[in-house]
């Protein structure tokens, strides 16, 4: 027979005073789940929102399950399990829930509406079976997802809010210490900072107030030009010999893999009809796979305008300080390359790193990724120093991380904070300084409250 146990006032004064929210990335490759934590006095501070778990969800992204909606609904279901053991009981009802999608769904939703829809919904079905108060599956935009970056990382950094003692009152944080989000997806790429003048068009601009001052943040994110978006198109745009691809390395794919994407599907087949097979040699050669992903970006419509990117795209020149993460700091880590190398030395490492054989590089279950280093790292190069105007100056403003204060970097911590109002518009209340004798006296309480509670549990394990 289950015992019951009886828990006394005292008792339940001692339970977690935390609170908990949980967000999904449903990425285009993968979704993950995360779960935060904040204490439920301390709401409106900065800095008090932390990641306490995440989850990566087994099997593709969401939008993989095309064919089958209701099979991306049931591959969360791991996950949800595993929250709900980090989440007390008691906390799980008032815990928020969001999902939201990212660029592999807005792809399939330009192919098909209907099913996109029917993909969230599944999505949506099993979350509401679970005891949390959940508030929707939804598409997010790309200027979305590069804003939300962008408040993680400055929030995480408490970047938002700097205390004068002179002047007794908070006051605006130097824009040389808010740091730019670089964002690297499978299907899309972000970026988000703020300018240091004016921007010239007003249409990449989004304006936040936080903390009781104004930000006005330049944010653009470019669809199809993700990391694995972009490699799709790189092998439609070249020969036989793929420079990008170890030397010794050899594959046939169906050209339908290459052109059923809606960012490739437009494109002329280069290779062989769309309904044959394609074959790659890989040539290792670092300069000539640089080369080549450059053409899969159209420079020309810029005319060499230092405020653009490509197709015609403004952007005001990069300033400041950046944190670049997901795929950015993937690959450069596998290369050991994010402890602020010069460029030079970037450079040399992914030469020499591409100039590799097959055999070297190896095989093994990470074999499509051991085969896309080359060509993802010097995409990295042609995205920062080609299409955002990064230099050999600037290059070591950016960071490649993963974290910042223990919490993974991304949109979804930007995301909750904004739909539960966890960072106010406002300041926060300063609170002035109590006598020693005020302060001895609360710290008394509060460790006897301590020495209570451990009586009480004490007491209830006993019986």
């Amino acid at each position: 027979m289950r015992k019951i146990l009886a828990l006394s006032p005292l008792t339940l004064f001692c339970v977690s005073s935390l609170q908990y929210g949980i967000v999904f990335d449903a990425g285009s490759s993968h979704t993950s789940l995360f779960v935060y934590q904040w204490p439920s006095d301390k709401e409106n501070n900065t800095g008090v929102v932390s990641q306490t778990f995440s989850c990566h969800v087994d099997g593709p992204g969401i939008s993989s399950y095309a064919k089958n909606p209701l099979q991306a609904g049931e591959s969360l279901r791991k996950c949800l399990d595993k929250a709900m053991t980090v989440i007390p009981t008691e906390r799980q009802q008032e815990a928020p829930a969001y999902l939201g999608a990212t660029a592999g769904i807005r792809l399939l939703r330009m192919q098909n509406e209907s099913v996109a829809e029917r993909v969230l919904s599944a999505v949506a079905t099993v979350i509401q079976q679970y005891p949390v108060s959940f508030h929707g599956a939804r598409i997010i935009t790309g200027e979305e997802e590069g804003a939300y970056g962008w408040i993680t990382i400055n929030y995480l950094l408490d970047s938002f809010t700097k205390y004068s003692a002179k002047q007794q009152a908070w006051v605006h944080p130097q824009t040389s210490n808010i740091l730019g989000a670089l964002d690297l997806g499978g299907a899309s790429t972000q970026i988000s900072f703020i300018p240091a003048g004016p921007m010239a068009d007003a249409t990449g601009a989004s304006e936040f107030r936080l903390y009781g001052f104004d930000y006005t943040i330049y944010t653009h994110s470019y669809l199809c030009y993700g990391q694995n978006e972009a490699l799709l198109k790189l092998i439609q745009s070249i020969p036989i010999s793929h420079p990008c691809y170890p030397i010794g390395y050899l594959e046939t794919i169906p050209a339908t893999s290459i052109y059923s994407s809606p960012c490739t599907a437009q494109l002329q087949p280069g290779l062989s009809a769309a309904s044959g097979n394609v074959t790659l040699a890989g040539t290792g050669n670092a300069t000539q796979c640089r080369k080549a992903l450059q053409k899969i970006f159209n420079f020309s419509a810029c005319s060499h305008n230092q405020s653009c990117t490509f197709n015609g795209v403004y952007q005001p020149p990069v300033s400041g300080e950046f944190m670049a993460f997901s795929a950015y700091y993937y690959t450069f880590s596998f290369l050991n390359l994010t402890e602020k190398q010069p460029l030079d030395m970037t450079q040399a490492a992914i030469q020499q790193f591409c100039a590799r054989n097959w055999t070297e590089v190896g095989s093994g279950q990470q074999e499509q990724r051991l085969r896309d280093y080359c060509a993802s790292a010097n995409y990295i190069l042609t995205l920062l120093l080609d299409v955002y105007n990064f230099t050999e100056t600037t290059w070591g403003s950016i960071s490649f991380c993963m974290q910042a204060a223990g919490t993974d970097i991304g949109w979804t911590l930007g995301y909750m904070l904004n739909l539960t109002n966890l960072i106010p518009t406002e300041a926060p209340v300063l609170l002035r300084a109590h006598k020693s004798s005020i302060w001895a006296t609360g710290i008394f309480f509060i460790v006897l409250t301590l020495a209570l509670c451990l009586v009480a549990l004490l007491l209830l394990l006993l019986h």
